[in-house]
């Protein structure tokens, strides 16, 4: 799909990321997968993420404030690739916004919180997801 959305022939693509053409039909009739260094050659060709590349099979989530994640607020390293472990909010232009949990939950709490989702149980649920998230158990921040 992406292929052709780009106008593509398969011989095309093929001379674009070094394969050949044979390769191409056999990751589109799902006999194949790419491997991991052309994933990631079609993910900055079509600028999207390995993960929809691959047919979204995990459901990704910023390891470090829990919101769900897609193409659209995935972070980027500096050089333009994605990086699937946390939202462009979280980690921008190559370092992390947040090396403070109280100060991430306050910011959550200050922005989510509604009448249907009083503060204080807004808190609560930060306060017990947040420490789970990968980035927050790599230790002090």
């Amino acid at each position: 799909m992406l292929r052709t959305k780009n106008g593509l022939s398969q011989e095309e693509l093929a001379e674009r990321i070094y394969v050949t053409r044979q390769a191409v039909s056999r990751w589109e009739t799902g006999e194949t997968l790419p491997n991991t260094e052309t994933l990631k050659l079609l993910s900055k060709l079509f600028d999207v993420s390995i993960n929809t590349l691959l047919g979204a099979p995990r459901k990704l989530i910023c390891q470090c404030c829990g919101m769900p994640l897609d193409d659209s607020t995935i972070s980027r390293e500096p050089d333009g690739t994605f990086n699937e472990e946390y939202c462009k909010w979280c980690y921008a232009g190559g370092e992390f916004v947040y090396t403070d949990l109280k100060e991430l939950t306050d910011f959550l709490v200050g922005h989510m919180a509604n009448e249907n989702w009083p503060p204080e149980q807004a808190r609560a649920y930060f306060e017990a997801r947040l420490p789970e998230l990968h980035y927050w158990q790599q230790g002090e921040k």
